[in-house]
């Protein structure tokens, strides 16, 4: 990769005067400089692979201790999950905020307030998990009981959860923050490395050493500390990057953290809501169909979960390249970037969907062990996959707005497609039988979609951008 100055043209537009004098990362300046075609490509490649690790990351865990331990050691670490999604959404929510603010203030030349969002970022996170770690340790044994631990788990689920809460800290590498300055391979790798150091911790703490559930737990939180490592000196100790963090960025800063709230609660609320629609479709289809609908629920939602993992890569890969333009007031490159998006998003949907009507039989099979739940999981999947080419607009849409710091289209956007369009629609449709229930999804795709284009419309000018931008 060839570097840039901020004296160069960008495409699409003219730099603001101040950007002549501000000497960002050659990574960061690209984001403004470079073919938005050639860096949507490469972003979006390279976060659909740090999308696909974590997804590769948690079945890894959960394989190793099935195989080497047994079924309670297995429920045991389901039992105890929670504890890492709270961490998982105090990290989404402050990284995609920071991101977000990171990006534009680059873009805009105040390295500042780009070091002061990315220190805040940091405090919040780290906060919160002591906060969880010293709660979660001392209440213990009543919160494995509220999260469903039996006597047959509880031993296992102790000793899995109290290493868990240990490492609370080291749970996030930062890597949004990482790819908001445009270092989309780092970001790559904070995920990538962890992944391979669990892959070789797992079996010899496992097996080698023989500590059972316990190996698990520090295999996982080994991977955890190799990516929190990786970031610090990322952050901390790497020179020629755009800013750098100081002590005074890790104070809590007002302004700071109501743009990280604000921005980043969107992903927070979507995830959870996200949950309840799960929750509820199960519900429906144990009414509606029994234990077979609802294993064949499972299996199309885990065939759907890698399916649409393009659509989240090309969500965040498209983030940086919005922001950074926005904060630099280069309009044209903003909406290039989200219109190629929209193309890509629909594109890959549309051949994933084409892809799953014609081998839906031979992937449920590979999952499904039944005859009855294979046949179900197949007719289902056919459903499903007619709202895929859609499925990703309402929530790249959410996250154009959330690059741009506009963090009420999405929450209309995250929020409002599943309380006002997916449980309705399930819940008006469920009476009519399965074959309706499965329909209310790809029908729920392409409201949403429908009603994400209409405010991406309504809050936007002529050319695509919102009313309030430049």
């Amino acid at each position: 990769m060839t570097e840039t100055t901020n004296s160069q043209q960008p495409e699409g537009g003219s730099p603001r005067p101040a950007d002549s004098a501000v000497r960002a990362g050659a990574a960061a300046e690209a984001l403004g400089t470079r073919p938005v075609g050639r860096l949507l490509w490469g972003a979006t490649a390279q976060a659909t692979v740090a999308v696909a690790t974590y997804g590769l990351y948690a079945l890894t865990n959960a394989w190793f201790v099935a195989r080497g331990v047994g079924a309670d050691a297995f429920a045991a670490v389901n039992i105890v999950a929670p504890v890492l999604l709270i961490l998982g959404a105090v990290a989404t929510t402050v990284g995609t905020g920071g991101a977000s603010l990171v990006s534009r203030s680059l873009g805009a030349g105040d390295t500042r307030q780009a070091a002061r969002a990315a220190g805040n970022a940091f405090f919040v996170y780290w906060a919160t998990a002591a906060v969880v770690a010293v709660a979660g340790t001392l209440a213990l044994d009543p919160l494995l009981t509220l999260l469903g631990a039996t006597a047959e788990t509880r031993d296992y689920a102790y000793d899995y959860g109290l290493i868990i809460l240990a490492g609370a800290v080291t749970a996030t590498g930062f890597s949004s923050l990482v790819r908001a300055e445009g270092s989309m391979r780092y970001s790559t790798l904070l995920w990538v490395a962890p992944l391979g150091c669990q892959i070789l911790l797992d079996p010899l703490l496992i097996y080698g050493f023989g500590l059972g559930v316990r190996g698990a737990a520090l295999g996982t939180v080994g991977g955890q500390l190799v990516s929190l490592a990786l970031s610090l000196w990322f952050f901390f100790g790497k020179r020629d990057r755009p800013y750098r963090i100081t002590r005074a960025d890790l104070r809590p800063h007002g302004p700071t953290l109501r743009q990280l709230v604000s921005v980043g609660s969107p992903s927070f609320l979507a995830g959870f809501g996200g949950t309840l629609v799960v929750a509820l479709a199960n519900n429906l289809l144990v009414a509606r169909g029994g234990a077979t609908a609802v294993g064949a629920y499972a299996i199309c939602a885990r065939i759907g979960t890698i399916a649409l993992m393009p659509h989240m890569g090309i969500s965040q890969g498209m983030q940086p390249l919005i922001g950074y333009n926005a904060g630099r007031g280069l309009a044209e490159r903003v909406r290039r970037t989200h219109t190629l998006a929209l193309r890509a998003s629909v594109v890959y949907g549309t051949a994933a969907c084409l892809l799953l009507l014609a081998a839906a039989g031979p992937v449920t099979g590979a999952l499904a062990d039944e005859a009855d739940v294979h046949g179900t999981a197949t007719d289902a999947l056919r459903i499903l996959a007619l709202g895929y080419p859609l499925a990703g607009v309402p929530m790249l849409i959410a996250a154009y707005f959330q690059a741009l710091g506009r963090a009420r289209p999405s929450y209309l956007i995250s929020i409002g497609s599943l309380v006002a369009i997916r449980m309705p629609l399930l819940l008006v449709l469920s009476p009519f039988g399965t074959t309706w229930l499965w329909l209310a999804f790809p029908l729920a795709d392409g409201t949403a979609a429908a009603a994400a284009l209409l405010v991406l419309h309504r809050r936007a000018g002529p050319a695509g951008l919102p009313k309030t931008f430049g």
